[in-house]
């Protein structure tokens, strides 16, 4: 079943030209669209089904510095910063507050990894705190168990996932952007080696700027253009219980099993890394980039089913402009749980938390996330074809550093200067020899 999800009313108006059309309208698009009609520029937002109806709704909602990878770290920052900046501008809530996040473990090496991170981490003002085994505890003290350390980060925190691309959303029309629902993207007219228009299932927008925004879609719609975008996705299952616990942290992490407060008082309940892998064409046709992530990840990964193949967001097909396209056909992704994990996660969080025990599940659902090789967004405007800008492959990171994709995105649009440094999210480094060499830290 879909996750909750806040509806937004828009117009089915299709304007006939604009400065820049953002396709994709997860957290990411959102985002990107919305810094752009901020800076007044005369934007478009596309969406094949309902904003944030795929994996931007079906996370956990952490908005975190910690444990980041060091090429999305100033990211991070930079995003937390700019979700209180975004809420206070459109004037709705999205749920986001710094809670903090709460990680404990009775693992030695995971403790030792977190210090080592945080050693880092401190250097480039991160504010994050190792946990001795008496403050471990006290934390997390909703556990009734001993642990042995943790980590502490008080500036980070969540937002809603049910609320928060929608809201945003409404920032675009209030800033004078369109935002266009149920109206897929076909692809793209050029002229000259430039892009020219979108052609979309109700017609065609004039415009030299195009953002694909697209999440588990983009390698498939790049793939119409003759572009090459590594990408593959895993099935993801999580759950929510009822509100009514006491005590319990806004947001915590264990190896097994991870907890957040949702902003209606229930808990998303999940079990960190656990997916499925379905199989898809593009996943087969790019195995050999993903071949070492998921080596690495086998423990954690099992074999899905045919989900993804069927719904055809991987397809290696080209499809026609003026006919009906795997995205019209499959409007939301929205894939059946895994019941085995969902019963699982249930099972650990009742035997984390007591307190748990007494609530009732509300829901479950699933969601594909996707990912690029290297776990590291491509956020890039030299993709091979002058006007169009690739923000993709967010690799279950995208939703607490959407602000800050977005803002970049608007960024190198712009001329103005980037927020961050940009070469670590290039699309050119998966063409090169040393990319897998990059260290995390």
């Amino acid at each position: 079943m879909p996750a909750p999800l806040l509806t937004l009313e828009s117009s089915d108006m299709l304007p006939a030209e604009a400065d820049c059309v953002v396709i994709g309208a997860g957290i990411v698009g959102t985002c990107a669209a919305y810094w752009l009609a901020r800076a007044g520029q005369k934007v478009v937002l596309l969406e094949k089904g309902r904003v944030g109806a795929e994996q931007s709704s079906r996370n956990w909602g952490w908005c975190r510095q910690q444990n980041r990878d060091a090429r999305e770290l100033p990211l991070s920052t930079k995003s937390l910063d700019l979700w209180e900046d975004m809420t206070r501008d459109i004037g709705e809530d999205m749920g986001f507050k710094r809670c903090g996040l709460l990680y404990l473990s009775n693992d030695a090496a995971e403790i030792e990894g977190w210090a080592k991170w945080g050693e880092f981490a401190r250097g480039e003002g991160v504010d994050t705190r190792m946990l001795s085994a008496a403050e471990a505890a006290l934390r997390g003290a909703a556990t009734q168990k001993p642990w042995a350390g943790g980590v502490w980060s008080p500036s980070d925190g969540t937002a809603d996932p049910s609320r928060a691309a929608p809201v945003i959303a409404k920032g675009i029309l209030k800033h004078g952007g369109h935002v266009i629902q149920n109206c897929a993207a076909r692809g793209l007219e050029t002229s000259a080696g430039q892009v020219s228009a979108v052609v979309t299932e109700r017609g065609t927008i004039k415009t030299q700027q195009v953002v694909m925004a697209g999440g588990a879609w983009a390698s498939s719609f790049l793939h119409q253009l003759g572009i090459a975008f590594p990408q593959a996705s895993v099935r993801s299952s999580i759950l929510s219980v009822a509100p009514g616990a006491e005590g319990i942290p806004e947001a915590l992490h264990t190896a097994a099993v991870s907890i957040t407060r949702r902003g209606d008082g229930a808990y998303t309940l999940a079990i960190s890394g656990k997916a499925a892998v379905d199989p898809t064409p593009g996943m087969i046709v790019q195995a050999k980039h993903f071949l070492p992530m998921f080596t690495k990840r086998w423990k954690s990964l099992t074999p899905g089913g045919l989900q993804a193949w069927k719904a055809g967001f991987e397809t290696r097909k080209t499809w026609a402009l003026d006919q009906i396209t795997p995205m019209e056909r499959a409007r939301v992704l929205d894939p059946v749980p895994d019941k085995g994990l969902v019963t699982l996660t249930l099972q650990r969080a009742r035997d984390l938390l007591p307190a748990l025990k007494v609530l009732p599940v509300q829901a479950s659902w699933a969601g594909f996330i996707d990912s690029t090789p290297d776990g590291v967004p491509v956020i890039d405007t030299d993709t091979g074809l002058k006007g169009l800008t690739l923000a993709a492959g967010l690799s279950g990171h995208g939703f607490g550093i959407g602000p800050g994709v977005g803002h970049l995105v608007a960024d190198m649009l712009l001329g103005r200067t980037p927020i961050t440094e940009t070469a670590q999210y290039k699309l050119s480094r998966f063409n090169e020899s040393q990319w897998g060499k990059v260290s995390k830290f």
